[in-house]
This record gives structure tokens, sequence and C-alpha cells, in this order.
């Protein structure tokens, strides 16, 4: 069996992908600032290898030059006032320290320089010119370099200050690309920090407004973070007067439909009691129900402002109906959890998640924990026959009964778990369903504090 792969670019293509930076300002600034880092290394790698490696070669070898010549003048004439002179003499000259150490030897090892490049062409020059034994430590004394040379009866040592074998001005250049790179990279950060934060404010104005906050949101940044901006402003006051518009049609066609209704609640009240007189209320009141729920989830509770609450109390709050209606419940939460929310929102959502829970089984457990990520979920368990796992999203379609799966409510329109969704995604969190451990349905509300 043959398994083809993706070709090697393919493959190292993704492997960089997955390490770029994901933010905006990440790659804004990976633009910018990778190609002057590039620039800075490649002109330091010029300037080493074809100016400051080349000044040093060619003071290592006239030092090494040095050296052989005081070699040479010892050799010649190698006794003490013949040294005393070749001391005076390299001292005023040649700037170099000598000393005759009878019977010395050399040094076996050397501590390792920074420069090694300079070790090397040292290392080279002194081979090229002495034919002795010799031995070199650059990184023993700070501005001094040590040259010791053996010769008969003991060792010549000579003395040499440093900039002798190193251009110790090379440092500077590099500093001054560093502080030029850091300066730039500073001016980089601050100016697209100013850019991604127009984009940022955007974004969280868009998240307020989808979570039904007022929201005091101004463009500015670049022409096009300001376009898109002018754009979000727009599209929010149609929005806005579209909501208007609908809850000012529905709270006429409520007060349209009530009307009737309480003249037909009237009506029957006066009637003589009878059994079709108390079906027919029945009926109006399962009509009146309907009514309300209808009209709670085209209204979606848009207009309530957000407001802290404690969590576990609301849900206490929210419990009694269903204990009222039969179930036991069990409300498990942690205390102090607070969430802030629209309560009247939050509040029939769970309502309607808790009751859908006690209507079809005789055990409801809740309970409301922190999450890792620094949001709730709340958990509600109840031992009802629960639904097929492949239909749980069609339980949230509006209007949707599964009759086959759950014992159908009277008094429900198949709205209870719409309207859950719809009020939990309208503060940025969501509803999902699973299997119980205790046997019938579980619904997870997941919400941003």
């Amino acid at each position: 069996m043959r398994v083809s792969l993706p070709p090697w670019p393919s493959l190292s293509w993704r492997w960089i992908k997955r390490r770029l930076p994901t933010s905006l300002f990440g790659r804004s600034l990976l633009i910018i600032v990778l190609p002057v880092a590039i620039m800075q290394i490649a002109v330091t790698y010029v300037f080493f290898d074809a100016h400051w490696q080349t000044v040093n070669s060619h003071l290592t070898e006239g030092l090494a030059g040095d050296v052989s010549w005081v070699l040479q003048s010892y050799q010649e004439d190698p006794g003490p006032a013949a040294v005393r002179r070749l001391e005076a003499r390299a001292q005023q000259t040649l700037d170099l320290s000598i000393a005759f150490q009878d019977g010395g030897v050399l040094p076996h090892g050397r501590r390792a320089s920074l420069f090694v490049a300079v070790d090397r062409s040292l290392q080279r020059a002194l081979a090229d010119r002495i034919d002795a034994p010799f031995w070199f430590d650059t990184a023993r004394y700070p501005a001094y370099v040590d040259v010791r040379v053996k010769v008969p009866h003991g060792v010549l040592r000579v003395i040499a200050p440093k900039d002798r074998v190193l251009a110790t001005r090379g440092h500077i250049f590099i500093l001054w690309l560093a502080v030029a790179t850091v300066l730039l990279t500073g001016i980089a950060i601050a100016f697209i920090r100013n850019q991604v934060r127009a984009i940022e404010r955007l974004a969280e104005a868009a998240e307020a407004f989808g979570k039904g906050a007022d929201i005091a949101f101004r463009p500015h940044g670049a022409r096009e973070v300001r376009q898109a901006a002018r754009a979000f402003l727009a599209m929010k006051a149609r929005i806005q007067r579209h909501v208007e518009q609908r809850t000012a049609l529905l709270a006429s066609v409520s007060h349209d439909l009530r009307t009737p209704l309480t003249r037909l609640k009237l009506e029957l009240a006066l009637a003589d009691p009878g059994v079709r007189i108390e079906a027919m209320k029945g009926d109006l009141a399962e009509m009146e129900h309907m009514i309300d729920e209808y009209l709670a989830f085209a209204r979606g509770e848009g207009g309530e402002s957000l407001e802290t609450v404690d969590l576990r109390a609301l849900i206490e709050e929210v419990s009694q109906g269903a204990i009222r209606a039969g179930a036991t419940v069990d409300v498990t939460a942690e205390p102090g959890i607070t969430v802030t929310v629209r309560a009247n929102a939050i509040k029939r959502a769970l309502a309607n998640l808790v009751m859908n829970a006690a209507a079809h089984g005789e055990r409801v457990e809740i309970a409301a924990r922190s999450t890792l990520a620094g949001g709730i979920e709340i958990v509600i368990d109840d031992d009802g026959p629960g639904i097929p796992a492949e239909r749980f999203e069609e339980a949230f379609a509006p209007f949707g009964r599964l009759d086959p799966a759950r014992n159908q409510n009277e008094k429900g329109v198949g709205l209870g778990l719409a309207i859950a969704r719809d009020v939990a995604r309208g503060h940025g969190g969501e509803v999902t369903l699973d299997s119980s451990p205790i046997g019938g349905l579980r619904a997870v509300v997941r919400l941003p504090k």
C-alpha cells in the first residue's frame, strides 16, 4: 500500500505558518522588524567579513613581525646588556614590553577568548614568522596581549597593547546598529499599536452591541479603519431602528389581541358554569399562553439593560416554579458567583429549561460553576425519557415538537429551547444538549462573566 505525502515545501510552509504570530499586531510588527533585522545582520556580516577581520589580520601580522624582530635581535646578542638595550628600544619605538625569564617554560593552556577569530589570526601570523615554540594569551589581561617564545635557557616574554591585534573600535559600529534597531523597533511598535488599538476598539464595540449593551464609539485610526467603523455605526443605527419598529408593532399586536381575549374571558366569567364553559376557559388560557410565548420569542428581551446578579439566588428563584410543578429540585452552585446579564432574559431562559426538565421528569439537578476560560457554566439534568443524540439540534428549532422522544407538553408551543439559546447567544454564550448521567436530558448554558 502506497501512501502519498504532500511535497516537502508544502509541509515546510505549513510548519512555518503554525509558528507565525496570529494577531494583527504581531504580524505587522514581524513585517516591519524582520526586514530591518535581516538588513542589520547582513550589514554586520559584511562589515566583519570585509573590514573588521581584514584589519585584525593586518594588525596581527604587524605584531607577529615585531615579535619576530625582537626574537632575532635577542638571538644575535643574548647578553644582559644587549637585552636591556633591546627592551628600551622596543618600548620607545614599538610600544612593547620585553622581559627574559631565565629558566622559564611555556604555559600549557590559555583562556578562551571572546574574539576567536583574533586568536586564529594571531596563531597563523606567529606560526608564519617564528620558527621557535611560542604561546600567547589575548584574554588574560583586559588591555594587553601576552606572547611568549621559547629561547635557549628560558622564555622571552613580550607584552603588547591589545589594540596591536584587535580593532577595538569595531564594537562601536555594532552598538550603533543595535541602538538603531531598538529605536526603529520602538517607533514601529508605537505606530502599529496605535493602529491595532483602533481595530480592537471596533471589535469590542461590535461584541458589546451584539450582547445588547449600549456603546459610545467614535471612529478613529487609519482611513480604512474609520471607514469600517462608520459602516458599523450605520449598521447599528439600522438594526436599532428595525428593533424599535418591531417592538412597537409587537406592542400594538399584543394590545389588539389581548383586548378581544379579555372580552371573551369576561363573557365566560359571566356565563353559567358548565363543562363547555370550562373547556372554553381552558382554550382561552392556552391561547393567551401561546401569544405570550410568540411575543417573547419575537421580542427577544432586547431592550433590557445589563446588571450584575448573584447566580445562585437567580437559580434558586427559577427553581421555585419547578418545585411548585411537583419536581424534586437539587441546586448546587459555587458561592459568590456573579454574572453581568440582562436579568429578566436570563431568568426566562433558565425558567424555560428548568420547567422543561420538570415537565418531563420527576427529578431535576441544577449545578453552576466557573470555567477555566473565565466564564460560567449552568448544567440542568433531569431523569425523563431524554432525546436521541441525533435530534439535539432539531430540538432548538422554533416551534419544534419532539413528541416521540419527550411526552408532549400541552401548554408548550415548541419555543422554550429556542428562546433559551437565543438569550444565551445574545449574551455571547451558548446552550447545548447532552445525555444526562441521571437518565434524561442535560442542558448546558455557558455564559461569559
